[in-house]
């Protein structure tokens, strides 16, 4: 294999690898869908604390992930799970999700929002794992890695997850809040009035 073939073979395989991960984490980590969570959880929290917060949920779920992502593999093999048993466990799971999406159940129970209002610290519970990086994504990025066999693949997937933790942050937040009108730059406010 000539140096140029190895390259091309290298350049065509990160963005792939890279855009596969990242698409199919997409909508089951679902960045946006954990704002409106985040916010209320975080509502009295001063806008240091909530930025801090948020880094550390997207470095939670960027070192979650990439922890499966590599060994995976190993904890299938321990366990004995094959693959395929992991895909349809993973399938019943998005499956599950979907069912709570439609028929609008909470993502987080009334008791972990209670218990994460008293807690110093929420970034790993829950807001990094269950919510972004729970089992569903991570048996999507094991079923991912499981067919890979060159560290371009892999150099891929890791810009992949990265990408996603860094949908998560509190500042992708802040865009799409300031996305929403300004009550009182005219029309009608909160009790109707002009």
């Amino acid at each position: 294999m000539t140096s140029a073939h190895a390259l091309g073979h290298f350049l065509r395989t990160l963005p792939a690898s890279a855009a596969a991960t990242f698409l199919a984490l997409f909508p089951i980590v679902d960045p946006f869908g954990g704002i409106p969570i985040f916010f209320t959880m975080t509502s009295t929290w001063s806008a240091q604390d909530r930025n801090r917060t948020a880094f550390k949920t997207g470095l939670w779920v960027f070192v979650i992930l990439v922890t499966f992502l590599f060994f995976g593999r190993f904890v299938l093999h321990f366990f004995g799970i094959s693959l395929p048993v992991l895909k349809i466990a993973g399938g019943l799971i998005v499956a599950n999700t979907a069912w709570g999406m439609v028929t609008s159940t909470a993502r987080i129970t009334p008791a972990e929002s209670h218990e994460a209002e008293s807690k110093e610290d929420i970034s790993l519970t829950p807001l990094a794992m269950p919510l972004m990086s729970g089992p569903g994504a991570i048996g999507v990025v094991m079923a991912l890695a499981a067919h890979v066999d060159n560290v371009a693949a892999y150099l891929g997937m890791i810009i992949g997850v990265a990408g996603i933790a860094l949908l998560g942050r509190r500042d992708a937040a802040d865009e799409i809040r300031s996305l929403r009108p300004d009550p009182h730059a005219g029309g009608v406010d909160e009790q109707g009035k002009a």
